[in-house]
């Protein structure tokens, strides 16, 4: 179920902080509404029923299932309730979810990254990459996050390859509904394994596990 706290709390963060502009070309979603059908309909309630809105099936119908699922997300966040995904409820809805194929880079940057450590160490990773996502410091999309040169040990070396848990999407799921361990760090490291003195010209936050946080 939805965790109505923190995830008010979470779009507020958003709304304050300063948001890169969107890929270039990236063209805004069309209107869905009741009997709307297809692949982004599909996304649509993906993302509700990540955040816990809609429960049951994913499937590419908007239903009425999907509208009241639809109106109880924009009541939360301040929209107009009309039960219609317009650009509005699309930006505040991709600012606050992800989507499938989003989760799963997120599940396996986690898996890749911190299997060894505590659920609270993964869901921390994962926290990482929102916080990114949304810093103007970096590029805003997860795609980008994890991708950017250099910014993540498993993407260098073939570890984000390998298949993710369940105990990766839990975590990455967590972090969506706005758990962060981290106090809102925007990087990591294991000082067991990296000796680099960058980190210390940065302000930590806190320790989970193996790895130190940093914003």
């Amino acid at each position: 179920m939805y965790k109505l706290p923190a995830l008010l709390v979470l779009f507020s963060m958003i709304a304050a902080a300063a948001v890169p502009a969107p890929d270039a070309g990236a063209a805004p979603y069309p209107y869905q509404k009741l009997g709307s059908k297809g692949q982004l309909t599909e996304e649509l309630q993906f993302r509700l029923h990540t955040l816990g809105y809609l429960t049951g099936p994913v499937t590419d119908k908007f239903t009425a299932a999907t509208v009241k699922a639809l109106i109880r997300f924009q009541q939360h966040v301040g929209l107009p309730a009309d039960g219609i995904a317009g650009p509005r409820t699309w930006k505040i809805l991709k600012k606050l979810t992800v989507n499938k194929r989003e989760l799963a880079m997120m599940a396996r940057v986690i898996y890749g990254e911190a299997r060894g450590e505590s659920y609270e160490g993964q869901v921390a990773v994962g926290a990482v990459l929102l916080n990114r996502r949304a810093s103007p410091q970096f590029p805003n999309t997860i795609r980008g996050v994890i991708f950017e040169p250099k910014a993540f040990t498993a993407v260098n070396d073939g570890q984000y390859w390998l298949i993710p848990d369940n105990t990766a999407f839990k975590a990455a799921k967590a972090a969506i509904l706005g758990w962060d361990p981290t106090g809102n760090a925007l990087f990591y490291y294991n000082p067991k394994i990296s000796k680099s003195a960058w980190f210390r010209t940065l302000s930590a936050t806190t320790r989970i596990g193996n790895h130190e946080f940093f914003v």
